[in-house]
Order: C-alpha cells, then structure tokens, then sequence
C-alpha cells in the first residue's frame, strides 16, 4: 500500500516513519527544513526502542498524495480546510483517508470539504520535531479508528510496522477521551511552559484538571456521547506515560504561532454553549492561551 503523510510534522513523522521502517512505500509531505533534511539524510528516529535513520520519500508538495491507498492527514486543527482544497485534485478514488488530528471534529471538517469518506483516528503518542528532520519520541504510539470498508487493511499495514491499531464501534467516545486529556494539559502546559510529569504535581492542579474533565464530560453527555473508560485515570495516567511531553500548544505559543486551543478547549466552550452547559474553567484557560498567542511573537525565545 503506497501512504501520503500529508502534515508530516511530529505525528505525521512517527507514523509514516514506521510504515517506511517496515519497508512500505511512504511519501512525507511537509515543511522545506524537513523535507531537505529527510531528503538528504533519511528521518532520524529517536524513538524509546531504536535510533536509526530511515530512508523515506518526501515532498514539499500536496500533490505528493497522488496515487496513495492510503492518506494521513495530520495538519494542524487550523489547516484542515486549506489541507482540503490542496490535497483535492490529487486524490485517488480508491483512497483511504484517515485524520490524524488533534480536535473532535476534523475528520467530519475534512469530509465536508471534500465530498468523501474521512475517517477519525484517535492518536496516542508523545512525539516532537528536535530538529529538522529529526523525530524525538517520548511514548506511546497506538491508534484507535472505526470500522469501515478497507479498515482491515488499514490495520495489517500498521501492524507489519508495529503500530498498534485498535478498531472500536465507539470513535466518537474515544474522540472525547483523548479531546479530555488534551483540554487537560495543552493549556496548562502552554501557560506554565512545562512537562505533563512537572504539571500535575503542581499546588492546586489536581482540582483544576478534575473542574475540567468534569465540564469535559458533561458537555459530552449532553452531546450524547458516551466518554468510555476512567477519564480521571487515564488523565492521570498522562503524567507518568508522558512525563517528559510539553503540549503542541506550548511548542506553538513559545515559537509565536497560532496553536490549536480552538478546537481543544475552545471545542468545549462553544460546545458547552450550544447545549446550555457552563465551561468555566475551559473558558479561562482559553482566553489565557489566546493572551500568550497574541504576545508571543514579542518573546525573546519566539523564533
């Protein structure tokens, strides 16, 4: 199966990283620095298990989707639909294409965009560009995705790269799950410019992370979504499993750039509006992300 990883930042590298591992036929697709440097050198992989760098196409260029079975879309939350419009004349009929998003509502954004089936996959790794064309990974690594035609091809071809994919009759509920987990740390991460592991320790953190996922939940219920396992668990279990991680939001804020909080806790807070649900917490840690984005360019260690 030939794979497009279009957005192939730090998610998008570790995923395509590993199919190119197992010998798939693999294109990255992402910014020059990366491109030039996995051109020239391969992606080098600091993963918990290997160090070693991997020979893998790469491209600059939407256009590089063409001819893919299968396409990884793994674009900031922002750039989906400007994703969309690139990566639309180059589809194959046949293709797959999978959101490898953070945010609830990608692959649905995605879909409407272009006129076909996008399905969601729910991502659990801890991963970060160290460099250009340099991949640090910090734990994790398993996807959960729905049943759909071609769904079990979908699951050999990260098996054979040892990726673990679950298939759940339930993605919406996962969706959520992680949705919590992400509306629990990024902000806070971005704000204090620290690790999962240092956060939650932190004086007073335990009840601000337990104030949202409870307006996390009830935002879902009210959506009519069912949120499965222990969400307070596994929001704690972020802090051992991925002590070391900073958030994508507090990469973005501390180079300047517009992060995601939009479609995390912002998520909520619309949500939580639409359906007559207060979201105190999510609201100030929210505009607070916001603040910073609006300041951070003016930061010495913004570049």
């Amino acid at each position: 199966m030939r794979t497009a990883v279009l957005g192939a930042g730090a998610v998008g590298c570790y995923y395509g990283g590993m199919l190119a591992r197992a010998r798939r036929e693999v294109v990255l697709i992402g910014r020059p620095r990366h491109v030039e440097a996995i051109t020239r050198d391969g992606l080098y992989m600091d993963t918990l298990g290997f160090q070693e760098h991997v020979r893998v196409a790469a491209s600059t260029e939407a256009a590089g989707v063409a001819g893919a079975r299968m396409v990884l879309c793994c674009v900031k939350s922002t750039d989906t639909l400007q994703a969309a419009a690139e990566m639309a004349p180059h589809l194959a009929d046949d293709v797959m294409l999978l959101s490898l998003q953070n945010g609830y509502d990608n692959a649905e954004r995605l879909q409407a965009a272009l006129g076909r089936p996008v399905h969601a996959a729910v991502v659990y790794v801890a991963t970060e560009m160290a460099g250009p064309g340099h991949l640090r990974h910090h734990g994790r690594g398993e996807l959960v995705i729905g049943p759909f035609t071609g769904s079990a091809e979908v699951v050999a071809e990260f098996a054979a790269a040892g990726v673990p994919v679950q298939v759940s009759d339930n993605v919406a509920g996962a969706l959520w799950a992680k949705l919590i987990i992400n509306c629990a740390y990024n902000a806070l991460s971005a704000i204090t410019q620290l690790p999962y592991g240092r956060i939650a320790p932190g004086e007073g953190i335990a009840g601000v992370m337990a104030d949202i996922v409870a307006e996390c939940l009830a935002v879902a219920q009210a959506d009519g979504v069912m949120v499965p396992g222990d969400t307070r668990a596994a929001v704690a279990g972020i802090a051992r499993s991925m002590a070391t991680q900073k958030s994508s939001t507090a990469h973005d804020v501390a180079r300047g750039k517009r992060s995601e909080i939009d479609h995390l806790n912002g998520y909520v807070l619309r949500r939580g509006e639409a359906l007559g649900i207060a979201t105190p917490v999510n609201r100030v840690l929210h505009a607070l992300v916001r603040l910073l984005e609006a300041r951070a360019a003016d930061w010495p260690d913004s570049r």
